[in-house]
């Protein structure tokens, strides 16, 4: 995600703009968009300033509301597999998407050796 301009460069764009140059000239000058340029204007005619809007947020992550059950089941099962998690708790998701979320959930996992099989150490282990 794009980092908010600085307020230092909002100053020096809205500043050439009001010295009179175009709006594509402080654009090339600069290296911002003109759309930029041309919110940024709207912007302060509308608050009265330059500093950016606060960070939306965006969406939670999807398996939030299954934490407890995915806990609880590799607590009972730690030797599941991610298919076999995904498949028994009915998660419409990809492996992937499992895999991120189980990371955030401080979830970690040993790999088995070449011809062993996974036992107590290559469970799953986590909070």
């Amino acid at each position: 995600m794009p980092a908010a301009y600085s307020m230092d460069l909002r100053e020096r764009v809205l500043t050439a703009c009001l010295g009179g140059e175009s709006v594509r000239e402080v654009a090339e000058r600069f290296a911002v968009s003109e759309s930029f340029i041309e919110r940024l204007k709207r912007h302060r005619a509308q608050t009265g300033g330059l500093p950016p809007k606060p960070h939306a947020g965006g969406r939670p992550p999807r398996l939030v509301p299954q934490d407890d059950r995915i806990r609880e089941h590799l607590r009972q099962h730690p030797e599941t597999t991610l298919a076999e998690l995904r498949d028994h708790l009915a998660l419409p998701v990809a492996l992937s998407t499992l895999w991120y979320h189980l990371q955030r959930l401080g979830f970690t996992f040993k790999k088995k050796r070449s011809g062993d099989r996974a036992g107590s150490r290559g469970c799953a282990r986590g909070p």
